[in-house]
């Protein structure tokens, strides 16, 4: 991939979205919903704060990720999908 992101910025790659429910039941790939969870893939370097200092974002490439459901930019770089969101919209980092 050859995508970098900018200041506070975050590239994730989404997790794939449920086919069934739990007891079984096929969704329509149009009733699916888009996860919020995905992997980290790219970090920018960070954002300035008031004084000046570099504040890096708190996750790191290969992280697993929650991020905010209406949050980022869907992009396509060779075939592949990816969202680029500010770091302020993820969430949580699990599976650790």
């Amino acid at each position: 991939m050859n995508l970098k992101p900018l200041g506070d910025r975050v590239i994730i790659k989404q997790d794939e979205a449920e086919t069934a429910t739990a007891s079984g039941i096929l969704i329509a790939s149009n009733a699916q919903e888009k996860p919020q969870r995905g992997k980290v893939i790219a970090v920018g370097e960070g954002k300035l704060d008031n004084n000046g200092n570099l504040v890096k974002p708190a996750v790191k490439e290969g992280d697993s990720v929650i991020y905010s459901k209406y949050g980022g930019t869907e992009v396509t770089v060779d075939n592949e999908t990816y969202l680029i969101l500010r770091a302020d919209d993820i969430y949580a980092v699990y599976g650790k």
